[in-house]
C-alpha cells in the first residue's frame, strides 16, 4: 500500500479533529500532532503532550482508530506517544523555582475531605506515568505523608550542609516537617514561623529537578494558607471536596482565595464520591451527589475526579503504600490516574513560563 501525499495529508488533518478526553480540545489546538505517516501497511502517528502519556496509548488508540477509520483503507494504525512538559507560569509577582518546572498546591477548604491523600495519589500517579514527581506536606500542624508514603521515622540528610536531600518512596521524592519531629509531638508555633518553616522546606531542599512538586497545603483558607499561596510560585492549585454541602462551602472559599492572589484552579476534584459495599455491591453515595460537578459548572473550571469512599484506600495509605501503588490497575487506582492525566492535561494548557528564557542582568560598580 502506497498511498499518494493527499491521502497521508488527509490522515493528518483528520487526526488534527479528533478531541483528545483529557485535553478537552482537538489535537490540532493542543499542537500534540507530531507527525503521520503510512509505512509498510500501517498509519504511524507521532504525538507529543505535555502531560505525562505514559500508558495511555491503551485507551487512546481504540478511539483514535475509530475516529481515523475513513483513512485507514485496511491499515493498521501505529501510534508513538511521547511527554513534553514544560514549566508554566506562576503568580506575577514571584520567580519559579530553581529545579522545579510546575508546582501544583492541593488544598481544601476544610480538613477531613482525604485531601492529603489524594495528594499523594496525584504524586504517585504522575510518577506512574512518567514524570518526575516530589510531594512536599505543607501540612505543619498535622503532618501525614511520611505515615502514607511509608517513610515514619526517617530522617532527611544533607550533602553540603546547606541543602536538604528529600527521601524517596516508590519513585517520589518526599520532604515534611514531620521528618524533623517526634510523630507525638504537638505544634504550638503562630503563623510567622509555620510560613517561615514552610518556605525553608520549599526551597533549601534539593529537589534534583521535579516535572511536578505537589504540594499538600494545610486545610482552610486563613492566613497561613493565604500566605503560603502569595509566597510560592504555584503553577495551578486543586480544588479537594466532598459532595455534601457543608464542604463545598469551604471549598468554595479555597478556590476564591487562590483566585485572589492570581494562582489558576486546574479543577475541582469531588473525594467520597460514591461507596460501593465490599459484600453485597450496593451502591450508595453517602455524602448527597454531584456537589463537585456543580460547583466546578458554577466557577467555570474542569471536574477532575469523581474519587470513591472506600476501605481500601485508608487501609493503603495507613500502611504506607497509597491505592496508586498498592493496587495499581484496580478500580481505585484507576480513578486517581484519569484523575492526575486530567489535571495535568488541564495545566498543559496553560501559559507557558517565558521567565526563564530571559537573560539575568547584574550590575556591578567598576
Amino acid at each position: 500500500m502506497n498511498p499518494d501525499s493527499a491521502a497521508q495529508d488527509a490522515a493528518r488533518k483528520l487526526t488534527g479533529t479528533f478531541i483528545d478526553p483529557y485535553l478537552g480540545c482537538t489535537l490540532e489546538e493542543a499542537k500534540a500532532v507530531s507527525a503521520v505517516s503510512y509505512e509498510r501497511g500501517e498509519l504511524r502517528v507521532e504525538l507529543k503532550f505535555g502531560f505525562p502519556c505514559g500508558d495511555y496509548e491503551h485507551e487512546l488508540l481504540p478511539s483514535l482508530r475509530g475516529h481515523l477509520e475513513p483513512v485507514l483503507h485496511g491499515a493498521a494504525l501505529k501510534l508513538d506517544l511521547r511527554a513534553d512538559i514544560i514549566p508554566h507560569a506562576v503568580q506575577r509577582t514571584l520567580k519559579p523555582l530553581e529545579g522545579v518546572k510546575n508546582i501544583v498546591a492541593v488544598a481544601s477548604g476544610k480538613g477531613g475531605v482525604g485531601k492529603s491523600t489524594t495528594a499523594a495519589n496525584l504524586a504517585l500517579a504522575w510518577a506512574r506515568q512518567g514524570a518526575k514527581v516530589g510531594l512536599l506536606d505543607a501540612d505543619i500542624y498535622g503532618p501525614s505523608q511520611p505515615l502514607m508514603m511509608g517513610l515514619a521515622g526517617r530522617k532527611p540528610t544533607s550533602v553540603d550542609g546547606k541543602r536538604l536531600t528529600p527521601l524517596y518512596a516508590h519513585g517520589v521524592a518526599v520532604m515534611s516537617i514531620g521528618f524533623m519531629i517526634d510523630a507525638e509531638q504537638p505544634m504550638v508555633w503562630r503563623g510567622p514561623m509555620v510560613t517561615q518553616a514552610l518556605t525553608q522546606l520549599l526551597t533549601d531542599t534539593d529537589w534534583g529537578g521535579l516535572d511536578y512538586l505537589v504540594v499538600d497545603m494545610p486545610p482552610g483558607t486563613g492566613d497561613i494558607q493565604l500566605t503560603l499561596s502569595q509566597r510560592v510560585p504555584v503553577s495551578g492549585a486543586i480544588i479537594v471536596t466532598t459532595p455534601q454541602d457543608i464542604a463545598l462551602l469551604d471549598a468554595r472559599k479555597g478556590l476564591k482565595m487562590f483566585e485572589k492572589v492570581e494562582v489558576r484552579v486546574l479543577g475541582v476534584v469531588e473525594n467520597m464520591s460514591v461507596h460501593v459495599c465490599s459484600a453485597c455491591g450496593h451502591v450508595e453515595h453517602l455524602f448527597g451527589s454531584g456537589g463537585g460537578a456543580r460547583m466546578a459548572a458554577q466557577y467555570g473550571v474542569a471536574l477532575l475526579g469523581e474519587l470513591p469512599l472506600d476501605l481500601r484506600i485508608r487501609e493503603d495509605a495507613d500502611g504506607g503504600h497509597p491505592t496508586v501503588v498498592a493496587d495499581p490497575d484496580g478500580a481505585q487506582a484507576r480513578a486517581y490516574l484519569q484523575m492526575a492525566r486530567r489535571a495535568a492535561a488541564r495545566l498543559s494548557l496553560l501559559n507557558k513560563d517565558y521567565s526563564r528564557a530571559f537573560p539575568k542582568i547584574s550590575i556591578e560598580a567598576t
